[in-house]
């Protein structure tokens, strides 16, 4: 089986800084709609760092954590669940989806990308301790 190889940290520089702009103005936006639906500020606050208990698919190896990882930390998941709720007229979905999604633009605020199969430092913004 031939390794993965990873090119350097392919956002960097003004690129980077773009990037985790964007991420803080999704966040913004996914707070403001929040509020803007009158979501409770307790399911906030309960729900927001769910998302990161992926971190234990990484006890299965690196492979199966970023496949768990990724799974709750790429924006189409909350848009289909966001999407599905409004149409069902869900306002509780509404809510989910818009704290999951606040939570993954807060994590791209701060640098954190989707996990490749070699390492959990390993993301589509960077590799683990370069371009932070």
């Amino acid at each position: 089986m031939s390794e993965l190889v990873l090119p350097q940290p392919s956002a960097f520089g003004p690129v980077r800084m773009l990037l985790r702009a964007e991420g803080l103005a999704g966040f913004l936006i996914m707070v403001l709609l929040y509020v803007w639906t009158g979501g409770p500020w307790w399911l906030f606050l309960v729900l927001f760092l769910v998302p990161d208990l992926a971190f234990f698919g990484y006890l299965a190896g690196p492979r199966v954590g970023s496949l768990v990882y990724n799974a709750l930390h790429v924006t189409l998941a909350p848009a289909i669940l966001g999407g599905i709720a409004l149409v069902a007229g869900w306002p509780l979905g509404v809510s989910i989806a818009l704290i999951w999604a606040a939570h993954i633009e807060f994590d791209r605020a701060l640098g954190y990308g989707l996990k490749y199969a070699t390492g959990f430092g390993d993301t589509h913004l960077s590799r683990f301790g370069k371009g932070r």
